[in-house]
């Protein structure tokens, strides 16, 4: 172990969160094969292996912080990109069963990748845009926990995500630093979607000190039939009165 993932384990030990060395090398192979394909597609602008720890792996990881993973076993995460924050919590804790949907098929080859490499079982990575793919029976209304990493405003990440949860079960929307406009202008989307916010947990991410959010919506009851609308619809007009 180096001094980075020396850092990475310490700082993940003050939330309670203990990696062994098989977990930590499958972190490292992750890096590794992130870099190899940045090379050749536009994955991340972070490349910096301490970067990659700490504003990918870490920060994938802080959603558990104040969350409870080993009480859930499906997670759906909606617009994954190079797999963050669903591949860092599979490696984590591996009992979960991850479900990863990205509107773009070479990341989706990449993530494939990545589950082969890293020997990650009961892995769905699925080609599509979210509003077409939680209309399938298979997906809808399903998840214990849905995540979305700051790929959109939370009245449309709603519409994105909420249809993937089931009734009882959580959306987390992982933000950056102003959240509270934001809240605000999902107000109309929650009550179409059904969906309620229960929290808003805040984190100062370490070294750095930047500010992180996140917004625990819980999902009330199942989607209406008329939700998600049609593909590009929910970023064109988002839900609002």
């Amino acid at each position: 172990m180096d001094a980075i993932q020396q850092q990475f384990t310490e700082l993940l030990a003050k939330e309670n969160i203990s990696l062994s060395a098989q977990q930590l090398d499958q972190f490292e192979q992750y890096y590794k094969t992130l870099v190899e394909w940045n090379e050749k597609m536009n994955l991340t602008g972070i490349t910096e292996r301490d970067q990659v720890y700490l504003k990918h792996f870490y920060d994938s990881l802080s959603v558990a912080f104040n969350f409870d993973f080993e009480k859930i076993s499906t997670l759906a995460d909606i617009g994954s990109g190079a797999g963050f924050p669903s591949i860092p919590l599979k490696i984590a804790f591996p009992h979960l069963q991850v479900t990863i949907v990205d509107s773009l098929n070479k990341r989706i080859l990449f993530l494939k990748e990545i589950v082969s490499q890293l020997g990650l079982t009961n892995m769905d990575c699925v080609h599509g845009r979210a509003e077409d793919i939680a209309r399938l029976p298979k997906y809808r209304d399903h998840f214990d926990l849905v995540t979305a990493r700051a790929v959109a405003k939370l009245q449309v990440l709603n519409e994105f995500c909420l249809p993937f949860a089931k009734n009882g079960g959580t959306f987390i929307a992982m933000k950056g630093s102003e959240i509270d406009d934001e809240i605000n202008d999902s107000s109309y989307s929650l009550v179409e979607l059904r969906g309620k916010v229960i929290k808003v947990n805040r984190m100062l991410l370490p070294i750095e000190e930047s500010i992180r959010h996140f917004v625990e919506i819980r999902k009330t009851a199942q989607t209406p039939t008329k939700y998600p609308r049609k593909a590009g619809l929910p970023l064109k007009e988002p839900l609002t009165k």
